[in-house]
């Protein structure tokens, strides 16, 4: 089971928005409302950890005088 979070969309610019986390199953349909007060929910993308492995894709840092080795062109978009 998968822990995803759902936010309300507010009806106007200045309306608060209530976060929640649901626990579901991959193969589960998102929810469209929020169970305690019906309003219409959205699911929120977040970060999480992953492990990458393989030649591709994979930054890697050397120790000493070794040169740094980046997926995305040499670090220069600040992810190392």
């Amino acid at each position: 089971m998968a822990t995803y979070i759902y936010e309300t969309v507010p009806d106007s610019p200045g309306e608060s928005v209530r976060r929640f986390e649901v626990k579901q199953s991959m193969k589960d349909a998102p929810l469209t409302h929020d169970p305690e007060t019906g309003k219409p929910v959205r699911r929120v993308i977040s970060g999480g950890l992953a492990i990458m492995t393989g030649r591709r894709g994979l930054a890697t840092t050397g120790s000493g005088s070794a040169a740094r080795q980046h997926s995305c062109a040499g670090g220069s978009c600040g992810c190392c």
